[in-house]
């Protein structure tokens, strides 16, 4: 009997903890554990983004708010009953392009390929002479300051940029890069864009990144870079045309004055992705400061 109530009472002090009337279930802290992990996340999305000046704004009002309420000013406390309805869908509208960003940030997570089916396993993207062919090609361009966008891409396809520019579906090779941007020459003007081990087309347009962050000292091509890398997955390789120096834009980040064999081995991390872990070490080890 004695040992019935005992097994009783463990397994009530399991499922709830009673502290002076608070009932906690082990659910509830698995609630804040959860509750907590996107709260770091969402603050650390929006101190990187324009959203965060816009939170700034808001908190501002909403202590003018207050003060009206306080105070008992109902002009201005019926114009925000009335108006409040509305600003939510103008925040939407404003902040569209980071939720949409943040989205697909989400989307790329390792996760989700775990669990979704249809996610191709890991292959290689591109053969070793391809990543020789652009590595060569870009510090031979950096030699002589000639300018050049390169766009590879991985999971999210770039069709609708593609489309922006002169089909060319050729084999890579670092002569055939360097004639596409040499000076003066039909094609040298935008981005080409890799798939594969082929130049898929040339002349290709890009957006343009709004990161109020990006030195002042950088155009628009690395501007360009950096917008393709926030709106997809892809790699982008970027030769300075006043300096001849060799940047890499992935994942919204600029990583800037690369050698020749730090070049090679971003590459290589996206040519196979063998393991997250590998790729994700890589990128944190070296993120050139953008002042």
């Amino acid at each position: 009997m004695n040992t019935n109530i005992l097994s009783e009472r463990l397994s009530s002090n399991f499922t709830s903890i009673s502290l002076q009337g608070l009932s906690i279930r082990w659910e509830d802290i698995v609630e804040i554990i959860i509750i907590s992990f996107l709260l770091y996340h969402i603050m650390a999305w929006v101190k990187h983004t324009k959203v965060w000046v816009l939170m700034k704004g808001i908190i501002m009002i909403l202590v003018f708010i207050l003060f009206a309420i306080l105070f008992e000013m109902n002009t201005i406390i019926w114009i925000v009953e009335n108006v409040l309805s509305i600003a939510v869908i103008a925040v939407i509208v404003i902040l569209q392009p980071e939720l949409r960003r943040a989205l697909e940030e989400l989307g790329r997570k390792s996760f989700i390929s775990g669990v979704m089916p249809f996610e191709k396993a890991a292959e290689e993207r591109f053969s070793d002479k391809t990543v020789n062919d652009l590595v060569k090609a870009s510090f031979e361009m950096g030699k002589v300051k000639t300018g050049a966008l390169m766009v590879i891409e991985q999971n999210v396809l770039l069709t609708e940029y593609e489309r922006t520019g002169i089909e060319v579906d050729a084999l890579i090779s670092s002569q055939l890069i360097i004639n596409i941007f040499e000076h003066n020459t039909p094609l040298h003007d935008g981005a080409v864009i890799i798939r594969g081990n082929r130049i898929v087309s040339a002349t290709c347009y890009l957006p343009l990144s709004d990161n109020m962050e990006i030195s002042k000292e950088l155009g628009t091509r690395h501007r360009a870079g950096v917008g393709i890398s926030e709106a997809t997955d892809a790699l982008t390789i970027i030769v300075s045309e006043e300096t001849g120096n060799v940047s890499v834009t992935y994942e919204g980040q600029l990583y800037r004055n690369l050698d020749a064999n730090e070049l090679k081995e971003k590459l290589h991390m996206i040519q196979n992705k063998d393991t997250e872990e590998k790729k994700r070490r890589l990128w944190k080890g070296r993120a050139k400061d953008e002042k």
